[in-house]
């Protein structure tokens, strides 16, 4: 077991008693911030020649789990900063160093590109608000996807190729705005954020669907598409694990309106419980599966293919859908114990729900992926 796994494991306990708070704060209080910081969380696929851990992509899976058990949005925002960090094996050495180097660096953003940015002097000029900005609010740097445009704002490239840029903010640039008002992962801060104008110097930046790996090894031949959509997997499986464990706490001395049986010592209770806990088992046994394959194939040097990238979205999608449908047959059966608010079991039903609306993971991925098992022209730029 990775250290970061046993610190995960060490530190739930911890995160479960804050969840309330951290759910009434709308972003990560700072002890939290802190606790998740010093045990190295934020930084699971930094390379080691940065001070990271440089995990394999298995156990930073299984990292990103395990904190969800314990808190949805903890969860959330260890995936964000982990996923991203995927980045600092293609980034240059000095902009890896400056962002990812730090022992406290924490990184996240939105990748799609509908900022605007505008070839200047030195860099870029880019304005623009983005959605679902997760722990924006601790983040040591935020990031962007942009488009670069020409003075009268149509989209160009420059010389070099540059088109669709996701740049890197220092946090004095960026305005938070006030709009994470949500029924679930409500702690993870996820936020529009906004900049206006903001310069980002030559090279701060990564064109993901064009990007080459500055390191040689198998975490960088992964795509980082497919890393983000495992991550939000890995929260649905943790969230769902988290909800297995209550749910067996409350069966034993429920007993639903009209019955002499607690939930425990009835049919439909065991039968919900050991079901849920089957779909979160064969959900990682899948995830885990396309990981290795993937993961072997890397680790020969070898690039991936369609199909392994295929695959990777396939297990994410059909994990966090399958998990959001677990956790409502929970709740369910639970009854009237799971609408209070003080009930653990429903902030994580409502957690997962959330996850699951994730654009690398919502139903429609299912197109995509049925799309190219039958053979047809597909799109997969950002698979």
């Amino acid at each position: 077991m990775s250290d970061l796994l046993q610190r995960a494991r060490a530190l739930g306990p911890s995160l479960a008693d804050r969840s309330e708070r951290i759910e009434a704060n709308r972003t990560l209080p700072d002890d939290v911030v802190a606790d998740l910081t010093n045990a190295g969380l934020f930084r699971l696929l930094t390379p080691t020649h940065l001070g990271g851990p440089e995990l394999d992509v298995a156990t930073a899976i299984d990292v990103i789990a395990e904190v969800a058990r314990h808190d949805g949005a903890a969860g959330w925002c260890v995936m964000i900063a982990g996923t991203t960090s995927l980045q600092a094996g293609f980034l240059p050495l000095d902009v890896a160093t400056l962002i990812f180097g730090p022992t406290d660096s924490c990184v996240g953003g939105y990748a799609a590109p509908v900022g605007r940015a505008v070839a200047v002097d030195g860099g870029l000029r880019v304005t623009g608000t983005w959605a679902w900005g997760s722990g924006t609010h601790h983040c040591t740097w935020i990031g962007g996807g942009t488009r670069i445009v020409d003075s009268a704002g149509t989209p160009t490239k420059r010389d070099d190729g540059l088109f669709a840029p996701f740049v890197f903010f220092d946090p004095d640039d960026v305005e938070l705005l006030d709009t994470w008002h949500v029924t679930g992962l409500a702690g993870s801060g996820s936020t529009d954020y906004q900049v206006d104008g903001a310069f980002v110097p030559e090279g701060r930046w990564l064109q993901l669907p064009t990007a080459v790996p500055r390191l040689d090894g198998p975490q960088w031949r992964f795509p980082f598409y497919g890393m983000l959509a495992a991550g939000v997997a890995a929260v649905a499986i943790g969230l769902l694990n988290g909800a297995v464990d209550r749910f067996a706490e409350i069966a034993v001395d429920k007993k639903p309106e009209g019955s002499g049986r607690t939930l425990s010592e009835r049919a439909s209770g065991q039968t919900v419980l050991s079901s849920t806990e089957a779909t979160a088992r064969s959900s990682l046994a899948f995830l885990h599966d396309v990981l290795g394959e993937a993961w072997e194939t890397a680790r020969a040097g070898d690039p991936l293919t369609v199909e392994h990238r295929r695959s990777l979205r396939l297990a994410a999608c059909d994990t966090a859908q399958r998990c959001a449908d677990a956790l409502g047959r929970l709740q369910r059966e639970a009854g009237g114990s799971a609408v209070y608010l003080r009930e653990p079991l429903q902030r994580m039903v409502r957690d997962g729900q959330v996850a699951a609306t994730h654009a690398m993971v919502a139903p429609r991925i299912h197109e995509l992926t049925g799309r190219l098992r039958l053979g047809l022209d597909t799109d997969t730029t950002l698979l």
